[in-house]
């Protein structure tokens, strides 16, 4: 999912940069979420993790 997150970063940059707003702004938002769900996804992996252990 982090592999997502950054291909649709790196289209919104692309997109900045050859001036498509509206394609940037969509595809930075995608990213924004998929980004937030990962590192979600990741804490709650993580502390599912530690308290295995325990």
């Amino acid at each position: 999912m982090l592999r997502w997150a950054l291909g649709f970063f790196l289209v919104a940059i692309l997109a900045a940069v050859l001036g498509f707003g509206g394609i940037a702004v969509a595809a930075a938002g995608i990213a924004r979420i998929l980004f937030f769900l990962f590192l979600v996804l990741f804490l709650v992996a993580l502390v599912g993790g530690l308290m295995r252990r325990a």
